[in-house]
């Protein structure tokens, strides 16, 4: 079957008999979870972050169940806490978390390379190359987990998790761990006096699993002619064979602890070596301090994605075109959707001579022109802390100058702590929370807010403004995002408040599937109104067109002769969100119905 990197994880832990799995959804991992939780017998959640769902898998692992995380590389920071913990506790069941990396920064704030966390941690990591290596590397990733007592890692990138390859599926895995409860202090309390044991443990440990490195199947030297050799990982393995089929290759399927006595005994009959890997030179440092001479980001890019255009060239040192010409498709910047609640909010805000500290998710695109009201996106719950910070720095001149901005989704991932902190610490800042009832940005996946569970079940759903009066904000708003009159006036007003208070903007994302099957007014602009002042086109929805006209037409079509053009409204992508019709003072933005014809659009 044919099954991308994402799918043939969940495949494997499913083979691998795995009962618990949590995560964050987060590009490029998401899939993961979503496809585990098509399989019966599988406990499947998303959690309200990273550091939660580890938390919630290493308890799992403690009752002896297998148990999987899954997280981009960014969650990885906010699970690191119990992660470099969970690495002295060990496991029972087998407990593998996999972690996402996004080179060339495809839907990231960053292209970390979290191979580093396996050296930091002390942890096991594999790195598959394709699909079939996820499937299979997942299977051996639990073996491993249990008969080493640690967590394993599994390191993907871009490529690996999407794009899809041919998987075998196999038989279901025998478990060798009983579940139930067993108390083992000396094991999961890490006081002091337990933890140093268990520092002791861990060296053990790891000496144990170099050994085994040696001897893992999955760190293959492939013979080849020439004495030109390449030591690679991960998708780099299929830019390398791609690049120079016939040269020997030693390709590691664990990347840490490393096969030291494996990488000398390829290195030594090699004439040359080079280290091709995308990101960090993380095996080219571990090989330069084994003392074996190889060249690597001298000549191959320290970040980005690499291809096999890349690797040729950089180690022969030819120019090569790429080998497809980009095609010519026509322009079109980022943009919110047609019909977005958050282009209300932030056209209401661009109004406001304010600082918008912004957060992670879609509507960092306001960022872009014409709306342009996103000042800072730094991570996941920072701009809460941002905006105090700001205040802070500034002090009582900060006020009704700096606001937060955060997804509802995002508020229950980190941002409450922030809130906390402004109330706690008698802070001002505004803050607003993106209520579009679901985590849009990753594909419109539940979270504590919607009410409902990654299986679909109705669940408790958290009542945002009851959370934020608990908290100790007494200035509590709800509104409608698309009224944005109503929306700029309480923005206006609170932002000049000496005290914390939240505004939470309700309007569902227009994407989720309950909104597409709405039906909806479309608008249109009756042609006889507009004067082509360009006010609607400041919303910058992309159903609303511009079209130029020259003289002799705008005294064709009854316009004044010195008149540019006219706004018009694609019926197709308009989603009768309304923002747009009381921006008009001319009143040329009507419902369909209320007026004007086809030949009016």
């Amino acid at each position: 079957m044919l099954l991308s990197g994402n799918e043939a994880i969940a495949l494997g832990a499913f083979e691998a008999g795995v009962k618990v799995a949590s995560a964050y959804p987060g590009t490029p991992s998401t899939e993961i979870l979503e496809s585990l939780s098509r399989f019966s017998g599988v406990y499947t959640e998303w959690a309200p972050n990273e550091k939660v769902a580890v938390e919630v898998c290493l308890g799992a692992s403690f009752a002896g169940a297998r148990t999987l995380a899954a997280m981009k590389h960014v969650g990885l920071n906010v699970a690191a806490d119990p992660l470099f913990t969970s690495a002295y506790t060990g496991v029972r069941g087998g407990f593998v978390i996999v972690t996402a990396d996004d080179p060339e920064m495809h839907s990231s704030q960053n292209e970390q390379d979290n191979r580093n966390y396996a050296f930091a941690a002390k942890i096991p990591m594999l790195e598959p190359a394709d699909s079939f290596e996820a499937k299979e590397f997942t299977r051996r990733a639990f073996e491993i987990s249990e008969a080493f007592d640690t967590p394993v890692l599994i390191r993907t990138t871009t490529r690996v998790s999407h794009v899809k390859g041919v998987v075998t599926p196999g038989e279901l895995m025998d478990l060798k761990v009983e579940p139930g409860i067993v108390k083992d202090p000396d094991k999961f309390v890490m006081l002091p006096v337990n933890a140093r044991k268990r520092r002791a443990a861990l060296e053990d440990r790891l000496a144990r699993l170099r050994e085994f490195a040696e001897t893992f199947p999955e760190n293959v030297i492939e013979p080849g002619r020439g004495k030109r050799g390449f030591i690679t990982s991960g998708v780099s393995y299929l830019h390398v064979k791609e690049a120079f089929p016939d040269a020997p290759v030693l390709k590691l399927g664990m990347i840490y602890p490393f096969p030291e006595k494996l990488i000398r005994s390829f290195a030594e009959k090699m004439e040359e070596i080079f280290i091709v890997e995308e990101l960090d030179p993380f095996i080219e440092l571990h090989v330069k301090a084994m003392g074996v001479p190889c060249r690597g980001k001298e000549v191959i890019p320290a970040y980005g994605e690499i291809d096999a255009r890349v690797v040729r060239q950089a180690v022969t040192g030819i120019a090569e075109e790429p080998a497809f010409a980009p095609v010519e498709v026509p322009a079109r910047p980022p943009n919110l959707c047609p019909g977005c609640p958050h282009r209300g909010l932030f056209f209401a805000l661009s109004r406001l001579d304010v600082f918008v500290a912004g957060d992670i998710g879609c509507y960092t695109l306001a960022f872009f022109k014409p709306l342009e009201t996103m000042d800072s996106c730094v991570c996941m719950g920072a701009s809460i802390g941002n905006a105090f910070g700001m205040e802070k720095a500034i002090g009582k001149d900060a006020l009704g100058k700096v606001v937060a901005v955060i997804g509802d989704s995002t508020f229950i991932h980190s941002g409450i702590t922030g809130l906390i902190d402004i109330v706690y610490n008698r802070g001002f800042s505004t803050v607003i929370i993106l209520d579009n009832r679901t985590t849009a940005m990753t594909g419109q996946q539940e979270n504590p807010v919607t009410g409902q569970t990654l299986s679909g079940e109705k669940t408790v759903e958290v009542d945002l403004p009851a959370l934020c009066r608990a908290v100790g904000v007494e200035h509590v708003y709800r509104i409608n995002p698309n009224d944005i009159e109503k929306t700029y006036q309480l923005l206006k007003r609170e932002v000049e408040r000496p005290e914390p208070s939240v505004v939470i903007t309700e309007y569902p994302c227009v994407l989720l599937p309950v909104e597409k099957q709405k039906k909806k007014p479309v608008h249109l602009v009756i042609l006889e109104k507009c004067t082509g002042c360009r006010t609607c086109l400041k919303l910058g929805c992309p159903a609303i067109e511009w079209v130029p006209v020259t003289e002799e037409e705008a005294v064709r079509l009854g316009m004044r002769p010195n008149q540019k053009g006219y706004a018009r409204i694609n019926p197709v992508l308009c989603d009768g969100c309304g923002q747009c019709a009381p921006l008009c003072k001319f009143q040329a933005i009507v419902i369909e119905e209320e007026g004007g014809s086809e030949g009016e659009r």
